[in-house]
């Protein structure tokens, strides 16, 4: 059955009209996925949360959102099955060690890749980190981080796949502005809201545009609506 999008920041210009079937959204338990699932699911659009955990499972049922249990450190491709849009939102977090972070936001990453050429998904939307090109100017602390993003972001743009990557500066728990920009010489700080980078997800699955771009994001001035609208 076909659904249609409902535009849900009033954004003019081109737009997707019709889709087919659910965006799966992995890492939807983070502070992203669930913004992001929230306000999609509220516009309209047919979201497919992946959890890892029965107990995570009501907060999204209660908003009408579709849950299926998955881990992407064990199979998980039972949860794409039906879906042709996909979203990398998954983290290990910032208490993990090395280890987590090699299997879920590298490991876990790459297959979420293979398993998006098996199924032919329409567009992967990737949420990596800005300046994840040079891992070694990151601090040391972070190098091992940021070179899983780099690999992770490597691999996708070589794959089939038609993509965006969204490579969010640090990341705040402010409200959404709307408003970004996409160059760090453009304004000041280093910060974006995780509200913000929910919306340009959205935004991501509105605009052909979007599709197969790398694109820094940081809070500015520029109308999220505006992003890939052309």
């Amino acid at each position: 059955m076909n659904v249609r999008i409902l535009a849900p920041y009033g954004q003019p210009g081109q737009r997707s009209e019709t889709v087919t079937r659910s965006i799966l959204v992995l890492g939807a338990n983070g502070k992203i996925g669930r913004i992001f699932c929230k306000e999609a699911s509220e516009a309209g659009l047919p979201i497919r949360a992946m959890v890892r955990s029965e107990d995570q499972r009501e907060s999204f049922e209660t908003a009408n959102i579709e849950v299926v249990i998955g881990n992407l450190e064990a199979e998980f491709e039972h949860a794409a099955q039906g879906c042709d849009r996909m979203v990398f939102t998954a983290g290990s977090g910032a208490k993990t060690g090395a280890d987590k972070t090699m299997l879920v936001d590298l490991y876990g990453a790459i297959r979420a890749i293979e398993l998006s050429e098996k199924l032919t998904i329409d567009h992967f939307v990737m949420v990596s980190a800005a300046r994840a090109e040079a891992p070694l100017a990151a601090p040391p602390a972070m190098r091992h981080y940021m070179v899983a993003k780099k690999v992770a972001d490597d691999r996708l743009i070589a794959s089939s796949v038609p993509h965006t990557i969204l490579r969010p500066g640090r990341l705040t728990d402010l409200p959404a502005s709307g408003k970004i920009r996409t160059q760090f010489s453009a304004g000041d700080g280093v910060d974006i809201s995780r509200a913000n980078v929910a919306r340009c997800i959205a935004a991501a699955f509105e605009f052909p545009a979007a599709k197969n771009q790398v694109v820094d994001l940081l809070d500015g001035d520029q109308p999220i609506s505006t992003l890939f609208a052309s």
